[in-house]
């Protein structure tokens, strides 16, 4: 997926908001339906039943007749995302994935909305890097980066924030790999420092959300002040949610910086698998939503199956704090407040970060020692969205 901000216009605003409705529309018509025959024991409806039921007939009745002011394919997508929906949940209860709840219906009051065009709508992007949607117009766009080859299907989003972006699907060919690196890390994540690596490096935490920890205070002081449904409130929020979005932004830029480092440096990465959720019911809970691990370590996962590298899970459990890295022992555990000590049995200093990063890179074991091997590369997933952009757009021309 690549991505890119778009700066529409008054007018190219309203008839998006057109679609974003319609879509909602279309997708609760069709959610209703289903329910109401789950709830008589009739057989669900096919996709094929609600398209023309709620899309194609009911553009010819005087209730839904404003359907046909926007493109009829964000309202067919609309019900593969509702298909979707379904699909994925009854996966989860079949443990094919993790749980999910059951489609609920979306709400006009919904901040972040979608609405997604494929190839049939006819979309291109013009001579002069602008895209062209079907019934809303030519989007002024500040790519990313150009586009590999044309796209299938072009997704416009509308953030809390009030920011709209377009993310692109694309089909790409293999990346290139990198050059062997005779180097294994690895890597012990905290909040006093964001991470310590094995070699002895120490990554300072940004701590951005306490960093913008003031402005937020203002911000949304200044919200609760505004009356309920007026608009001086909804500009409030909005400003709230910008405020939000700087500090998503900067944390999501940190670790990319981050995890492409490592990934370029070293050819094999462990990481110890933290118990995120845990954590986030303690009184630690708003400096763990800031380091944002879970994000990083999903960088660095697929980074690593994208660039033929190794990355290695360690699991929670392994005393890598309470084991000396230099002679093995294991001594127990510790205080918090204990940060270095000396090894009673071979007189080694240990600092307690990096000796837990050396622990975390020998609980490897053959995956990092063996690094040194061609690496089988495994399927690549789908990287989060990106939020830098650049000036100077290169797109290529989809038709």
């Amino acid at each position: 997926m690549l991505s890119g901000a778009l700066y529409p216009s008054a007018g190219q605003r309203s008839a998006s908001a057109r679609a974003f409705g319609c879509a909602r529309v279309v997708y609760n018509d069709a959610l209703r339906a289903r329910e109401t025959a789950r709830s008589e024991g009739m057989p669900l409806p096919k996709t094929g039943d609600l398209s023309k039921r709620l899309i194609t007939e009911a553009k010819n009745t005087p209730q839904r007749a404003w359907l046909g002011e926007v493109s009829a394919v964000v309202l067919q997508q609309s019900l593969r995302d509702l298909d979707t929906a379904y699909k994925n949940f009854f996966d989860g209860l079949k443990g094919r994935r993790p749980r999910m709840g059951a489609p609920r219906y979306k709400s006009r009051k919904d901040t972040r909305q979608a609405v997604r065009f494929t190839a049939n709508a006819r979309w291109s992007i013009t001579t002069g890097g602008k895209l062209r949607l079907p019934k809303i117009g030519d989007l002024k766009v500040k790519w990313s980066r150009s586009l590999p080859s044309t796209p299938s299907t072009v997704t416009v989003v509308k953030d809390s924030a009030g920011r709209y972006f377009a993310s692109f699907a694309v089909a790409t060919g293999p990346e290139e790999i990198l050059p062997q690196a005779p180097v294994e890390v690895g890597i012990d994540l905290g909040l006093g420092h964001f991470a310590v690596l094995s070699d002895g490096t120490k990554i300072d935490s940004p701590r951005f959300l306490r960093r913008a920890a003031k402005r937020l205070k203002k911000a949304q002081h200044a919200l609760s002040r505004k009356d309920k449904g007026s608009k001086n409130r909804d500009k409030a929020r909005v400003r709230v949610a910008r405020a939000h979005a700087r500090v998503a932004d900067a944390r999501r830029d940190f670790h990319h910086q981050l995890s492409t480092l490592l990934i370029r440096d070293n050819q094999a990465v462990a990481v110890e698998d933290l118990a995120v959720r845990g954590l986030a019911r303690t009184r630690l809970a708003k400096s763990v939503h800031d380091a944002g691990w879970s994000a990083f370590v999903s960088m660095l996962e697929y980074k690593a199956a994208r660039y033929g590298r190794t990355l290695t899970r360690i699991g929670r459990f392994e005393p890598t704090s309470q084991v000396r890295s230099q002679c093995g022992v294991k001594d127990g555990p510790k205080p918090l407040h204990v940060r270095t000590w000396t090894c009673r049995a071979c007189g080694a200093v240990l600092d307690r970060d990096i000796n837990a990063a050396v622990n975390v890179a020998k609980a490897a074991g053959p995956a990092v020692s063996a690094c040194g091997a061609r690496v089988r590369r495994a399927p690549v997933p789908a990287p989060r969205s990106e939020a830098g952009t650049h000036s100077t757009p290169q797109p290529s021309t989809a038709r």
